[in-house]
């Protein structure tokens, strides 16, 4: 006797996505920046009286580099590198400020620090005891167009009210609000483009002493043609630079070759008429 075949039965695949499906998510690693910014402006040893100044130098070639400053050891700002150079305002200390550039890449991996630059500032005015100060703990911090980005920042000294503006570097007007006391408070935005803005918080307190602050911040996306020139893209976006040093050391050179022409030229026709040649 054989015993029937019982045919196996084949279950349809489940439908996807399926409830309590676990995800996963992980970053390629790559090695940190190796070579230096440096900072070129302001020069060492200098002195101000107001603040913002700006601090501007070199920064290796990369995609999605940024710079973050730090003063006396505190972060003071950041600015993307853009075509191998970067420029930032910052505000300063009451004093002595040692400024030093680092160049991050896009997972947060700091490179080696640039040359340090000291600088002083001097304000003797009443109003400079106890100004304020703002600061982050994100120096870069992203959103995708049309969704909100929220930034949280941190006041401290100073004296209320403040006048608070934050201008988001897309073309749109800047907000402004005020605070009773210093703290924590949140920036909120909606970038309508895809783009690396340069975001500038400025704050003044009631006795007119103000306090500044440069971010970073990120549209997530590609950006179309007619985005370019809209926002600061590290890629997209393009300096143009004029190269005067080579035409002003050249002109010299070209006028002085025309008049040693000339002359020469004149000493041909003055040597044939004394010999009594035809002199053309």
């Amino acid at each position: 006797m054989f015993a029937p075949k019982i045919a196996a039965q084949v279950s349809p695949p489940p439908e996807n996505p399926q409830s309590g499906a676990v995800g996963m998510e992980g970053s390629i690693s790559a090695p940190a920046p190796t070579q230096p910014a440096t900072i070129a402006v302001p020069s060492d040893g200098q002195t101000f009286s107001s603040v913002p100044i700006t601090v501007s130098g070199l920064c290796p070639p990369g995609d999605d580099l940024i710079i973050k400053l730090f003063k006396n050891n505190i972060f003071g700002g950041s600015a993307p590198c853009i075509d191998g150079s970067y420029e930032m305002e910052t505000d300063l200390f009451i004093g002595e400020n040692e400024l030093v550039a680092v160049v991050f890449d896009a997972l947060d991996q700091a490179g080696p620090e640039s040359n340090s630059v000291t600088v002083f500032f001097e304000d003797d005015s009443i109003a400079a005891v106890g100004r304020p100060t703002l600061s982050s703990n994100f120096a870069k911090r992203g959103a995708n167009p049309g969704q909100t980005l929220t930034w949280p920042i941190d006041l401290s000294g100073g004296q209320g009210p403040y006048a608070v503006s934050v201008d988001w570097g897309d073309g749109s007007s800047p907000d402004l609000f005020t605070l009773e006391f210093p703290g924590t408070f949140d920036i909120e935005h909606v970038y309508e483009r895809p783009g690396v803005y340069n975001i500038v918080i400025k704050v003044t307190d009631a006795n007119g002493s103000p306090a500044f602050l440069q971010l970073v911040g990120v549209a997530n996306g590609p950006l179309a043609q007619d985005d370019i020139g809209t926002a600061t893209d590290f890629e997209a976006a393009t300096v143009t630079r004029v190269l005067w040093q080579p035409a002003a050391i050249l002109i010299p050179f070209i006028i002085s070759t025309f008049w040693l022409g000339k002359k020469y030229q004149l000493k041909r026709i003055r040597d044939k008429i004394e010999r009594g040649e035809r002199p053309f």
